[in-house]
């Protein structure tokens, strides 16, 4: 029988995915499971999105420009400079989700090999990237202890090698909300200076700040101009998770005319969510502050609520819609599936995602989760007295 190929091997399963299989039988069963597990908002997608699909006169559906359309492009760029970001046109190119924009930015700098310094927990498909492009993951880890807030500069230093590419980080992060301040940026930006390597910043969570804080950019710091990557996503500033629409966008034009190869072998992002995330643009700010507002009150009631559990530890995320919250047992991994295999509280069950897979350190993160606040807030209450109840029977 023919062999599948080591890389193959060695793709990490997705600790967000997995466990759906137990969720699945939980369902059967004919009990209710909330999704505490995945960052799939229940926020309305903006109905200016949505009409542009809806009263479009298509006749033919052909390719875009594999850089997407040029309409969308010009419009990102007014977009990102209302923000404050110096972005023109020629510095995005459109791809099929942050996820693709992720492999060519990996594409597009680093070989079979080399390395990328990324703080851990983060995403867990950074590791499924970095995987699939030949690159290791060289973890820097920050601590539930510490609010997850980015380790001292001398920790990287101390993981530089030759083969050290790159440093990724996510901002506002997934999967425990932490917000990056601008002097940490700076720090970040003087050691990817000095040190010549990319600094490759994930900020799709850009809008979802709390708590009167600030982003601030990788394209926002002179200096870096060539040493910066920013990966860009529609999925959750609009409640587009399925329109597969994201942006890789740098100065670098030896970086930006690389990943035109990429995006050139991959002929063109969708055309139909091009369309839909361009008119996106035109949603107005209210539809952001409503949303914001909603976000920072799911946040405050879930940060409540666990921490009335006894045993339960958790950080006050200040962007994204993420937390980790460490619990009073050994694997956090066995808890999910008891979950949703042999429990139920009057015919009801939680599925979160174990926080294990968002490190690449093993027997890292065993006892946390990832907890998603995207549910409505009396949902989210009824989550963690599900949970409550849950550890005390899981812990007899």
């Amino acid at each position: 029988m023919p062999k599948i190929s080591t890389k193959g091997q060695q793709m990490p399963e997705s600790p967000i995915r997995k466990l759906v299989p137990y969720a699945e039988g939980a369902k059967k069963k004919g009990h209710k499971v909330y999704h505490l597990n995945i960052g799939q908002p229940d926020i309305k997608t903006p109905e200016v999105a949505l009409n542009a699909i809806k009263n479009n006169a298509i006749e033919i559906l052909e390719y875009s420009h594999s850089a997407g359309f040029e309409s969308y492009r010009t419009k990102l760029s007014n977009y990102y400079k209302n923000h404050g970001l110096p972005i023109n046109t020629e510095d995005i190119i459109i791809t099929t989700g942050g996820s693709e924009a992720l492999l060519f930015a990996m594409g597009s700098t680093m070989d079979n090999g080399d390395e990328i310094i990324i703080p851990e927990p983060f995403y867990a498909n950074y590791n499924g990237f970095s995987t699939a492009s030949g690159v290791n993951v060289v973890p820097v880890i920050s601590t539930i202890d510490e609010g997850f807030a980015l380790p001292p500069i001398s920790a990287f230093e101390k993981l530089i090698t030759p083969k050290t590419k790159a440093i990724l980080i996510c901002n506002p992060g997934n999967p425990t909300g932490y917000l990056y301040s601008k002097e940490e940026i700076l720090q970040l930006a003087e050691i990817v200076k000095k040190h010549d390597l990319f600094l490759i910043a994930d900020e799709v969570y850009r809008e979802f700040i709390y708590d009167g804080d600030e982003h601030f950019s990788v394209m926002n710091v002179p200096g870096i101009e060539q040493n910066a990557i920013m990966i860009d996503s529609v999925s959750k500033r609009y409640s587009m998770c399925g329109a597969r629409i994201g942006c890789i966008v740098s100065k670098n034009k030896e970086v930006m005319a690389t990943a035109m190869k990429f995006a050139q072998a991959r002929l063109s992002p969708p055309t139909y969510a091009q369309i839909a995330s361009e008119a996106a643009l035109d949603t107005p700010q209210s539809y952001f502050d409503d949303v914001i507002n909603e976000y920072k009150e799911r946040r405050d009631t879930l940060i409540s609520e666990l921490n009335k559990i006894d045993g339960v530890k958790v950080a006050t995320p200040k962007g994204a819609f993420y937390c980790i919250a460490k619990l009073p047992v050994k694997s956090a991994d066995d808890f999910a599936k008891w979950l949703l295999d042999s429990y139920d509280n009057n015919g009801e069950t939680v599925m979160v995602a174990p926080a294990a897979g968002f490190y690449s350190t093993p027997n890292v993160g065993l006892d946390e989760i990832r907890i998603a606040y995207v549910l409505k807030k009396e949902d989210l209450v009824r989550s963690v007295e599900i949970l409550k109840d849950a550890l005390a029977k899981y812990n007899k």
